[in-house]
């Protein structure tokens, strides 16, 4: 599964309009999650299936929740979402999650109802956007969050807290959440996230998690992969994959990216570019 998902996510990712719920899928497909009782992890078009036609069920019950009680303006709707979908249907985070892989894959976090908070506001956007409704993923540092109408173009709109199953924020708890992780509130923050964006947050997530478990370096390493096949990444990513081919026995391919990396950094920081290449020639030692 893992050629076929990584030859669509390129191709995915430079679409005109990425779709950040298909990439996530598909960045998702590199770790087999197994559906519901199924014994064998499923093929890709079988995840890709079900995993749309559960975001299209919740998109249902949101439909008719609109049309049984008619919201009047963004409130009303953020209250309704929040009804449907952290009520009853009970998407919500719990500080355990961050603890856990599957909170970052799409799949596992249809299939439990839980996630991290990016993961549970893409969840709130797609159905959203599916059932008709505006709904806004917005990329506060280190708590995603969403914003129900238009933040854009002086549009009404309130925010909410899928992670917390939806709460309404006013601007002070959106302040104090910013301010909680040592930044200034700026109303660039209310800005929509963009979907490459949204899959490089998530990616990171997933390399995060497996930073701090370095029995999980091929995890880390299939999100740093993935990450490089986005139109726009940062440079030091190749360096970190250079970094986990070693780490994963593979001492001359890391070697080699370590080399390359290093002619790019001879331009403007020969003492890195230097450092780079001692690492590199340490990891072609390795094989004696």
């Amino acid at each position: 599964m893992t050629e076929q998902s990584r030859a669509r996510f390129r191709t995915e990712a430079r679409a005109e309009h990425p779709d950040p719920v298909l990439l996530c899928l598909l960045a998702a497909a590199e770790h087999s999650p197994v559906l519901d009782d199924a014994e064998e992890p499923p093929t890709l078009e079988a995840l890709l299936a079900a995993c749309h036609a559960a975001l299209d069920r919740h998109a249902a019950a949101v439909r008719l929740a609109v049309a049984e009680r008619a919201p009047a303006g963004p409130e009303e709707t953020a209250a309704l979402l929040a009804a449907v979908l952290g009520g009853r249907e009970r998407f919500h985070g719990r500080q355990s999650d961050f603890r856990r892989l599957e909170s970052s894959l799409l799949p596992d976090v249809l299939r439990r109802r839980r996630g991290l908070p990016i993961m549970l506001s893409l969840v709130w956007t797609a159905v959203a956007a599916r059932a008709g409704l505006t709904v806004h993923g917005l990329a506060l540092p280190g708590h995603f969050i969403v914003a129900v109408g238009g933040p854009e173009g002086g549009d009404d709109y309130v925010l909410a807290d899928p992670f917390h199953g939806g709460r309404l924020l006013d601007p002070e708890a959106a302040n104090e959440l910013v301010r909680a992780t040592g930044h200034e509130f700026t109303p660039e923050l209310l800005t929509p996230a963009q979907p490459l964006d949204i899959v490089l947050r998530v990616l990171g997530n997933i390399r995060g998690w497996a930073a701090d478990r370095p029995e999980h370096a091929r995890t880390q390493l299939w999100a740093t992969e993935l990450a490089l096949l986005l139109p726009r990444h940062p440079a030091q990513l190749r360096l970190e994959r250079a970094e986990l081919l070693v780490r994963t026995g593979d001492f001359l391919g890391g070697s080699a990216e370590m080399d390359a990396y290093a002619e790019i950094l001879d331009a403007f920081d020969p003492d890195a570019a230097a450092r780079v290449r001692l690492d590199a020639r340490a990891a072609r030692h390795r094989l004696n």
